[in-house]
Formats: structure tokens, sequence, C-alpha cells
């Protein structure tokens, strides 16, 4: 896996996220169908501002 990192006139930066879930009570929470679901809405918000979920 590439790192590409991203140009500006005066900044260079390669930024990353890292999402937790801390559910209440310590219980899975991602679990089906809320985990294919999520899935599909973090691909979908991706391919609108043009991301990629690693």
């Amino acid at each position: 896996m590439s790192r590409d990192v991203e140009l500006n006139r005066n900044v260079t930066f390669d930024c990353k996220y890292h999402v937790v879930f801390c559910p209440k009570y310590r219980r899975k929470v991602l679990v089906e169908p809320v985990e294919s679901r999520l899935k599909q809405l973090l691909i979908q918000k991706a391919t609108e501002i043009q991301t990629e979920i690693v």
C-alpha cells in the first residue's frame, strides 16, 4: 500500500482518521444488519468526498 501525500502551495499533509465506537454497557453494537448498513453509508460518504477507506 502506498501512502499518498497531499500537496498544497504551502502545506504537505497526510490526513488519517481512526474511528472508535464506545457503546454503552460494553455490548456488541455492530452486528447485522447494523454492520452492513454502516459499511454502505461509509462507502457512500467516502465516494462523495473523494476519499479512501483503508
